[in-house]
């Protein structure tokens, strides 16, 4: 399986890199992609990393995942017209669009949530357009996987393991960090 966590200005580090870690241990192939015109990208609390690709060097269609971490550079995700053609064909296409914090509120507006459950960060619950609000950790619903905020990192990463190759897989992985709260 082949994952890419694209990632703007101002992302969210914990859930980017949660992601990314998490998803690299379960082997597999996880590319971080800046949705500028440079490798280097600063996170909302300073942190500067170095990404694997520019959006201009990928083929976006090559994943089988889509990732968008949130925090306050959201709209710099959804300003990106290539990652925004992806987002909203990959459901139809059998593969998954995953997001988390404020980025589920991306999805809404792509008009990808409809009928579907889904979490966000609290507030932006009327962005989710279509979509049943839970409030859970993370959810999974089709081809659409959402996560509530930082703190949920982790559970979102599991969730999208669990999509991808099952709820043992993901209990394995759990297991495997020594976290307790998995509830896949």
């Amino acid at each position: 399986m082949r994952i890419g966590v694209f990632i703007g200005e101002r992302f969210e580090e914990i859930e980017a890199l949660t992601a990314v870690d998490i998803l690299r241990r379960a082997e597999y192939d996880v590319e971080t992609v800046s949705v500028s015109h440079t490798h280097h990208v600063r996170g909302s609390h300073g942190v500067e990393i170095k990404c694997d690709l520019c959006i201009s060097e990928v083929s976006i269609s090559s994943y089988d995942v889509l990732v968008l971490p949130g925090g306050p550079g959201h709209p710099n995700l959804e300003k990106c017209d290539s990652l925004m053609k992806h987002v909203k064909r990959f459901p139809g296409e059998g593969k998954f669009v995953a997001a988390i914090c404020a980025s589920p509120s991306i999805l809404g507006r792509a008009g990808v949530l409809e009928g579907l459950k889904a979490t966000c960060f609290p507030g932006f619950e009327k962005e989710l357009k279509g979509a049943t609000c839970t409030g859970a950790p993370a959810e999974w619903d089709g081809q659409v996987i959402t996560g509530r905020s930082a703190g949920t990192a982790v559970d979102f990463a599991l969730k999208i393991i669990e999509a991808l190759d099952g709820p043992e897989a993901a209990r394995k992985m759990a297991d495997s960090i020594h976290f307790d709260h998995y509830e896949g």
